[in-house]
């Protein structure tokens, strides 16, 4: 038996409408509500992602249109070379590159000041099947970041495949309680090292 769709109503945008944010109306969640919760999954979410030659200041304000706060920098065949934080960007880093090439803020790019893939931690997916909201805000803590990468590995064992990410932001808004995740040094010798850096 043949279906007969018939069109639905139209209205009018009023004026002020807005738009909804990923996140923003994000349900409520527990410590130990399941982990897979509170990821933002690439396979439902297009990832934010920049080219290594965007200007920083476009990457910024790329970010606050897509209101995140990380972006994935990526080349046309989709390989992850790295990632951008609003931190870097807004932090110490491009006014230290900036100084050490004498070049103005304008000229600085996103290949230098990411974080190279190389250099990039990640959690695999198998491994948050049976986590919780916990397992994740404790993995941020101890590694002193507001994000964190989760793959996917293909059959073969070696192929990885970025399928999601955590914002310890994001988990805040949907525990309800402020995540501090800032990585404080533990020896001299880790304070000596940071201020060198």
């Amino acid at each position: 038996m043949k279906r007969e769709y018939h069109p639905l109503s139209a209205h009018r945008l009023l004026p002020g409408a807005r738009h909804h944010r990923p996140g923003q109306d994000a349900e409520r969640v527990r410590v130990d509500s399941p982990a897979l919760a509170v990821m933002t999954d690439l396979r439902q979410i297009p990832a934010a992602t920049i080219d290594l030659e965007a200007p920083v200041d476009a990457a910024n304000r790329f970010m606050i249109r897509r209101g995140v706060r990380l972006l994935l920098v990526s080349d046309d065949e989709r390989h992850v070379l790295g990632l951008i934080t609003s931190s870097d960007i807004l932090g110490e880093k491009p006014v230290q590159f900036a100084l050490e090439r004498g070049i103005k803020r304008q000229e600085i790019r996103v290949r230098d000041i990411m974080t190279p893939c190389e250099r990039l931690e990640v959690l695999h997916y198998a491994d948050l099947i049976h986590a919780d909201v916990g397992h994740i805000v404790a993995t941020l803590q101890r590694a002193g970041r507001q994000h964190a990468l989760v793959i996917d590995m293909g059959g073969d064992g070696k192929t990885q495949t970025v399928r999601g990410i955590y914002s310890a932001s994001q988990i805040a808004r949907q525990l309800g309680v402020a995540i501090q995740t800032t990585e404080v040094a533990q020896t001299f010798a880790e304070i000596g090292a940071a201020l060198r850096r």
